[in-house]
């Protein structure tokens, strides 16, 4: 049987231009490689899944490179390019530090630092998740991380900086990882379909996008899961069902009832959307997304605001066009309101209930002036 090898790990980016939605940071990153500007130390944090590991991965290899190209990137073909390609580089340290957290690790680690490298100039100790390295593991790390071996550089990577002892942050040069837009997120996705001959609708990966919340390593785990469920094919129906995420078509309902004063049809949407074993809470703050997309599409400046699918888009700018902005505001901090009183109420269904009988008694004042 042919060995599986999942979207994240296989699409993995292995040069700093095929890296997405961190432009700023990786060309910052190639400059210093150009112009020789190297630090010793550099701290990576962000979100999960932006880059920060792999963006440490590449910026090793390069450093090493016996012939970078003109742009700054690894060439990919010489000794050092092909061992760290083929894992196994001997000037790549890469320590867990959610599993290696002791005082007896990061002494093992110093005692490496002074070997200098057999191939390459500089030999790279990436420490992952270093936020959980215990307070005496920093202190014996200090020493080191503030004058190492000219030919050692640490990078650093966390999702938590502000875990970090103040003393560690002072001796690094500290890099802030985004987190990727859904925009990108598509994007890429849409170039992993067409490798992988997967056929996929641009509002499903939409979808998918907006559930990685900015984190493409999630993104390309969802993809592989809803890929799997429509057995090559991803359709936004496939996507809503297999990530338990309610379509839009039921705000949009809801919000033409809301509209007419409607507070029969509203409940039977909510009962519906319950029946179909979503949570009160997941609801009531889709209802006030879906009130803030309706806001922003109001407006042409703001229409940028609104990351779906273009046939999506069209249905917000119609319905947008039947609310008026005071009905909008109100039904904003309504349903807001309610999503914040959700956890301290004893009856939750009926918080909600009142809730969008209150939306809808704002068309029936509209109405009465």
């Amino acid at each position: 049987m042919e060995n599986y090898l999942v979207s994240a790990r296989k699409y993995r980016p292995d040069t700093f231009m095929s890296v997405v939605g961190q432009s700023a940071l990786t060309t910052t990153l190639k400059n210093a490689i150009k112009n020789k500007q190297l630090a010793h130390a550099y701290l990576f944090c962000g979100p999960r899944g932006v880059g920060k590991t792999t963006c440490a991965r590449i910026f090793a290899k390069t450093i090493n490179c016996s012939n970078p190209k003109a742009d700054g990137e690894a060439c990919n073909e010489c000794e050092s390019c092909k061992s760290f390609i083929d894992q196994r580089s001997l000037n790549i340290f890469e320590l867990d530090a959610a599993s290696n957290n002791s005082v007896d690790d990061i002494r093992s680690l110093v005692d490496q630092v002074r070997i200098p490298p057999q191939l390459g100039q500089y030999k790279v100790y990436i420490i992952d998740e270093v936020h959980m390295l215990s307070a005496s593991a920093f202190n014996a790390f200090l020493k080191t991380l503030e004058e190492p071996p000219h030919h050692a550089i640490f990078i650093l990577a966390t999702t938590e900086k502000h875990k970090i002892i103040p003393t560690i942050l002072s001796r690094c040069q500290i890099h802030d990882f985004s987190r990727i837009s859904i925009h990108d997120i598509v994007g890429y996705l849409q170039h992993v379909a067409s490798s992988e001959g997967v056929s996929a609708e641009d509002e499903a990966l939409n979808i998918i996008a907006m559930k990685a919340d900015g984190g493409m390593r999630d993104a390309l785990s969802i993809f592989d899961q809803v890929s799997s469920y429509g057995n090559g094919t991803i359709t936004y129906q496939n996507v809503i069902e297999n990530l338990n995420v309610l379509d839009y078509d039921y705000y949009f309902k809801l919000t033409e009832a809301l509209l007419k004063g409607d507070v029969s049809s509203a409940l039977l949407i909510f009962n519906d959307i319950l029946n179909n074993g979503f949570e009160g809470q997941h609801f009531i703050t889709g209802t006030s997304a879906h009130f803030r997309d309706l806001m922003v599409c109001k407006d042409p400046a703001t229409l940028v605001l609104l990351e779906v699918g273009a046939s999506i888009r069209s249905k917000y700018q119609e319905e947008a066009a039947l609310c008026t902005n005071s009905f909008l505001y109100s039904a904003i901090k309504i349903a807001n309101d309610c999503d914040l009183a959700y956890k301290e109420s004893k009856n939750k269904r009926l918080l909600i209930e009142l809730a969008l009988i209150r939306i809808a008694q704002l068309s029936d004042q509209k109405k009465n002036q």
